[in-house]
Order: structure tokens, then C-alpha cells, then sequence
């Protein structure tokens, strides 16, 4: 599908969540290499691994790991393809009015979503390299220090926009409770916390502990702070959707809670790894199991009361299967992503670890099923987005000011 270019005052931040979302269904890909493979001395499945449970398979386990394969590189190029494209679009939107407009408006918020695609980006390099690389890990102690410093860039540059937009509410006001009848104001929350769990991959990978602490602090910072504000805005954002109704055109950040609980759990079992190999925290499957079990259960909460809010409101019928056009509809990708990545440690770091559910049995496979299907719906529904949306015979979407 060719893209649409040179949207100009049409174009809006909120399209990189289409970045996001084909990065997200790039690493869903990995998780289930990592989950499935054999990866015996290292914390993630490498090309090595890879290979070596090729030849040893059969058929179907040869079909199954090229097709996982084909999915990160087919997700991953889309991500970088559509990435690129933001870019471009981004910085010719910057000389419009609408562009100044933005920045005088509750929308300013969306311009998170760039740091947080960055995120992506980073960890979606990251996996290429491990399963696509030979002998990458050899020299990973010397590549998480460029990781810690990718990540801090990207930080930065987060922290810079939030405060810009922060201070300015503050100061001058101008958010009430009609500005937000939707949870697009967790968009912060979002990015600090992949930034988080992105800090906190060499905290819990790397074997130096200089390495690991340099990682597990700020990644401490960050999901602090996506959980603090979070709450915050969570608060307002009922507040609003109580007095007012769910924002019509918003309404697919009603699941971003969802996304949110899934990098900030993996972040938070990342730092346990850490802790528990540098400094002698103890660490055991059934700690995970909680942990998990408790994310999980707000996250499918979340996704049951969403989908019948948006259901009543008639969102899918009009945003996904109608005519009607909005880049904020991205949004809800990222809870389907995120729910697959999050199911896959709840069957496998969860009931598997914990010898609930022998892996590969019956029983691994019903579990496993319903997450499939999760994604399959999820690739369909990006796919009909990006037609809408992206897609040169679509014509020009609508903008989203959420």
C-alpha cells in the first residue's frame, strides 16, 4: 500500500501510534520466540538459538518458527516504514498554523506519542539484532551502555515535551473536565513507562552491575512516574467522561490503561531479574504469578468495560468498519499488542514457571489460543486503519485533537 504524503495542517501527532502499534506487533512475534525456543544462557532467544531449533525440529516446528520469524521482520519494516513516514510528515506539519494551534490546546499532549514510538523503536532494533544477527550477544555488555544512552536521549527529550505542556496548563489553565472525557491525557504516562521498561532491559539482562544499576535507577524514575501520573489523570479523566460522556472522537483511549499495565509489569519483573541476580533479592515463579495474575485482571477489567462502552456508542462500526476518519483511532492497536505481549507471560512466566500448565500440552494450547485469535484481530484491525487512514485512495482523515 502506498502512503499518503504532505498532509500538512491535516496531519497529526496521534499517527504515530501507527508506528507504535506495527513495532508492538513486532515484538509480540519475538515473545513467542522467546517463550517457545530454547534459549539456555541467555535471558532472550538469539539467532543461535534460533538455528539450532531449526535443524533440530520437525516440520511443523520448522513452518512455525519461520512464520514467528516473518513476523518480526515483516511488523519491524512496517514500523520503521511507517516511523519515517511521521517523521517526514511531522516536520512539514510544523510550519503550518495548525502546527502553533497545538501547542495552545489540550492536543499538545499527543506530541508524547513521538518519544514513545522512539521507545519502540529502540527495543524493536534490538530484537532484529538478537535473531537476525550472528553472534550478537557476544557483545552485548558493550552494547547495553548504547541502549542506557539511546534511552536517556529519548528521555530527555520526553521530559522537555511534558514540561512544556505541563507548565503551561498550569500556569495558564484551560484543561477542564469537557477537554477531558477521554484518558488521551495517559499518552505520558504511556512513554515514561516504555521508557521505563526500556531502561530497565540491561538492568536485568547485562551481567555487569555498574551496567545494571545504570539501568534499574532510572527505570525506577520512570515508572514511578507513569504510575503517578496516571492516577492523576485517570482521576480527571473519569471525572470528565462522567459529567460529560466518553469523548466520541477520543474514545479509543478508554483502553490505553491497558498498554500502560503491560510495559509497567514487564518493567517491574525486569527489575526483580536484577535485583535478584546483582544484589541478592529474592526471586521466585510465584511472585511472578501474582504480579501478573493482578495486572492481568485490571487489564481484562479495563478491556470488558471498554468494549462495552464502545460498542454502545457504536466506535467500531463508525471508526474502523464506517467512513468515519480519525488518526486518534490508533490508539486502540496498542491494548490488543499489548494484552497478547501480557497473556504470553501470564501462560509462560506464570503457570508455566510454575509448573501450573506443562508447556506444549493441551492445555498450554487452549490458553494459548484466545491470545492468538486476540492478535489476529488486532493485524486485521490495523490493516483496515492503515487503508482508512493511510492508504493514497482514502482521501484525507480526520485530525484528532485528543
Amino acid at each position: 500500500m502506498r502512503y499518503r504524503h504532505h498532509l500538512g495542517e491535516t496531519y497529526n501527532p496521534s499517527y504515530f501510534l501507527a508506528a507504535l502499534g506495527n513495532g508492538g506487533l513486532a515484538i509480540s512475534f519475538f515473545v513467542y520466540l522467546t517463550f517457545m525456543v530454547p534459549h539456555k544462557g541467555t535471558p532472550i532467544v538469539t539467532f543461535e538459538h534460533l538455528l539450532a531449533a531449526f535443524q533440530a525440529g520437525g516440520p511443523i516446528m520448522q513452518a512455525l518458527i519461520v512464520f514467528a520469524a516473518m513476523g518480526v521482520a515483516f511488523f519491524a519494516m512496517q514500523h520503521f516504514r511507517t516511523l519515517i513516514w511521521n517523521i517526514v510528515e511531522y516536520r512539514e506539519f510544523r510550519h503550518t498554523p495548525a502546527y502553533a494551534s497545538l501547542l495552545k490546546g489540550p492536543g499538545e499532549v499527543m506530541l508524547m506519542a513521538m518519544p514513545l514510538t522512539y521507545a519502540m523503536t529502540i527495543n524493536v532494533s534490538f530484537a532484529l539484532g538478537a535473531l537476525f544477527v550472528p553472534g550478537l550477544w557476544s557483545i552485548v555488555e558493550y552494547m547495553f551502555p548504547m541502549a542506557l544512552l539511546a534511552f536517556g536521549g529519548v528521555a530527555a527529550y520526553a521530559l522537555f515535551l511534558f514540561r512544556r505542556f505541563f507548565t503551561r496548563i498550569a500556569v495558564e489553565g484551560g484543561l477542564g473536565s469537557t477537554e477531558t472525557a477521554h484518558f488521551g491525557m495517559l499518552v505520558p504516562s504511556f512513554a515514561f513507562a516504555m521508557i521505563g521498561v526500556g531502561f530497565a532491559a540491561p538492568a536485568a539482562m547485562s551481567h555487569i552491575q555498574l551496567t545494571a544499576a545504570a539501568g534499574m535507577i532510572p527505570a525506577i524514575f520512570f515508572i514511578t512516574a507513569a504510575l503517578f501520573l496516571a492516577a492523576i489523570k485517570l482521576v480527571l479523566g473519569l471525572r470528565g467522561i462522567f459529567e460529560h460522556g466518553l469523548s466520541r472522537a477520543a474514545a479509543g483511549s478508554i483502553w490505553i490503561l491497558i498498554p500502560i499495565l503491560t510495559v509497567t509489569g514487564i518493567g517491574l519483573i525486569r527489575l526483580q531479574h536484577g535485583l535478584a541476580h546483582h544484589f541478592g533479592a529474592p526471586s521466585a515463579p510465584a511472585d511472578y504469578l501474582i504480579l501478573i495474575t493482578v495486572f492481568l485482571s485490571v487489564q481484562l477489567l479495563i478491556g470488558m468495560l471498554g468494549h462495552a462502552a464502545l460498542k454502545r456508542m457504536g466506535y467500531f462500526a463508525d471508526f474502523i468498519h464506517g467512513s468515519e476518519k480519525n488518526s486518534a483511532t490508533y490508539a486502540i492497536i496498542c491494548p490488543g499488542v499489548a494484552l497478547v505481549v501480557f497473556g504470553m507471560f501470564f501462560l509462560s512466566a506464570g503457570l508455566v514457571a510454575t509448573g501450573l500448565v506443562v508447556k506444549f500440552s493441551i492445555a498450554y494450547f487452549v490458553l494459548l489460543a484466545p491470545i492468538l485469535a486476540l492478535q489476529v484481530i488486532t493485524i486485521r484491525t490495523l490493516a483496515l486503519l492503515n487503508s482508512k487512514l493511510l492508504g493514497r485512495e482514502s482521501g484525507h482523515g480526520g485530525v484528532s485533537h485528543a
